[in-house]
């Protein structure tokens, strides 16, 4: 059976007890064990890198695989992760999940906050296994991919900062420049959430992006939180929706890469 890219609480409680269904609690171990989702387990996969170079992202892809070996997970189960409630952990550990090949990953929608049921207590006893899978390394943008397709008009390079960040008028003041990747259109990320870690509607999110249904886009904002929730939102909206997690802190440190105010 699919998995979608982000389920609710209903979904869950639905589906709860099927033999190829995992819960998997990014929080950590000791949130875990004061209370969780009946039948989960304790999770934490990481974000991928932020400063990030093809190779670096390959060894965390390996790195991810075995975590997700010593929790049990195999790649043959549908996988749903869930935060504390706005989805920024989950959305990032998806991410990871995703780049080590695991073939069917999901995020809860409000994440913990949003469970309508009883939790239960204490540990679980983890079964270790060998997990076979193959990194998709296509699954985290690099800034050297992003520097090679600009132009390129079948990616949408979406900037989710503020308008002032986007413009160059504010932003950090540890990033060595500022402004926006050329090219790239914005969407503030808040358009595109009804309530934290609840995007809007797939057919709302879709007039918000004003792009066709299934197209390639590659969201940034500052260091990949952000942007790592846009992409949660228009992967549930039918897009081919990633995140760069590098973003504007890496891009404005490359001082031979392009940028516009």
């Amino acid at each position: 059976m699919s998995l979608p890219p982000l389920v609710d609480a209903a979904w869950v409680q639905e589906h709860l007890g099927q033999e190829d269904l995992l819960l998997g609690d990014v929080r950590g171990p000791n949130a875990h064990q004061r209370g969780h989702l009946p039948g989960s387990i304790p999770l934490v996969l990481g974000s991928p890198p932020p400063l990030a170079t093809r190779e670096t992202v390959e060894e965390f892809a390996v790195e991810v695989q075995r975590r997700l070996g010593r929790h049990g997970v195999t790649g043959k189960e549908r996988l749903v992760l869930y935060d504390r409630g706005d989805c920024v952990g989950a959305a990032s550990s998806q991410q990871a999940a995703l780049l080590a090949g695991h073939p069917q990953v999901s995020v809860l929608a409000g994440g913990i906050a949003a469970w309508p049921g009883e939790l239960a207590q204490g540990g679980v006893e983890l079964q270790k296994t060998k997990t076979v899978l193959e990194p998709r390394l296509d699954a985290v943008p690099t800034w050297e991919e992003l520097r090679d397709r600009l132009g390129d008009e079948t990616l949408t390079i979406l900037d989710v900062r503020s308008e002032d960040e986007f413009r160059g008028r504010g932003g950090y003041p540890c990033d060595p420049r500022q402004g926006h990747i050329p090219g790239a259109q914005h969407l503030e990320v808040e358009r595109l959430f009804a309530g934290p870690g609840r995007p809007h509607e797939p057919a709302a999110v879709r007039e918000l992006a004003g792009l066709p249904e299934g197209a390639a886009v590659v969201a940034y904002c500052h260091s990949g939180s952000r942007s790592a929730l846009a992409s949660l939102a228009l992967r549930a909206a039918g897009y081919d929706a990633r995140n760069y997690p590098g973003s504007w802190h890496e891009w404005s440190r490359h001082e031979d890469l392009p940028a516009e105010r």
